[in-house]
């Protein structure tokens, strides 16, 4: 067994009031190819953001409501929302007023490989904005999680190349079985009053809301939280080549039947 630590960084929630924004990177370097960066802005702050030539860009908002403008269009923000560009060059970003708006960027540097997969994405994937919020996305089981636990996919494979994203919800007592995937690397975002424990081999660390962690590469991992206490994450799957996509196939679709 490994003595890996599991990084982990506490995002920055409260601000003075003469603070309008803040920005940082998180787990700089931590997975080759993805940067993470954690924006903090209030209602007076218009924040610009213009694609990046051979990157892909997943916004995840997590706490408090605003407005993206994307191709002159406008899209309602509220806590726990997705969005991505896709081919949209520009967008801008606000908080509504009196409120400040809390989310992280993860841009993924694209291969060649990528690019070329990429062509053959189905082009609703590819070519429209994507916004959801997340428990609006499509629910899904898995053996080594409980039947108390809700799983989503927020991010369906096939629309970043090598990436999806979902969330788990559950209350304590209750876990994540132990389990280890060599074929992709993993971020974790603690959301609204998440409280467990995170185990990776010989490491464990606590893992509080808004907080981002990295399960080490191959590791034997799992997810614990106590009586009445909160598990309530984004998992970001980023796989190291696209043969390891196969691993989504362990997460079984609910039928809304």
């Amino acid at each position: 067994m490994n003595a890996r630590n599991i990084p982990i960084a506490n995002l920055k929630v409260q601000f003075p009031e003469n603070i309008q924004q803040h920005s940082e990177l998180v787990l700089e370097n931590e997975i080759e190819g993805i940067q993470v960066e954690y924006f903090a802005i209030k209602h007076d702050v218009v924040k610009t953001d213009l694609s990046q030539q051979g990157y892909k860009t997943v916004y995840l908002f997590t706490k408090g409501t605003g407005t993206v403008i994307a191709a002159d269009k406008g899209y309602d923000i509220v806590p726990e929302t997705i969005f991505l560009p896709n081919i949209v060059e520009k967008i801008t970003i606000t908080a509504a007023k009196n409120s400040t708006l809390h989310y992280l960027k993860i841009s993924s540097k694209l291969t060649d490989q990528d690019q070329k997969d990429l062509i053959e994405f189905p082009t609703d994937h590819t070519q429209n904005v994507y916004y959801a919020k997340f428990t609006d996305c499509q629910p899904y089981t898995e053996e080594i999680k409980s039947p108390n636990t809700v799983s989503r996919t927020i991010l369906p494979n096939k629309i970043i190349p090598r990436m999806a994203m979902g969330t788990v919800q559950t209350i304590g007592p209750d876990q994540v079985g132990a389990h280890e995937h060599p074929m992709l690397e993993q971020l974790f975002l603690g959301l609204s009053k998440n409280n467990c424990m995170v185990y990776a081999d010989d490491s464990e660390v606590e893992f509080p809301e808004y907080s981002l962690l990295h399960i080490p590469l191959g590791s034997r991992h799992s997810v614990s939280v106590e009586k009445d206490e909160v598990m309530y994450y984004v998992w970001m799957d980023f796989f190291l080549d696209k043969k390891g996509e196969e691993w989504l196939k362990t997460h079984k679709v609910i039928n809304d039947n």
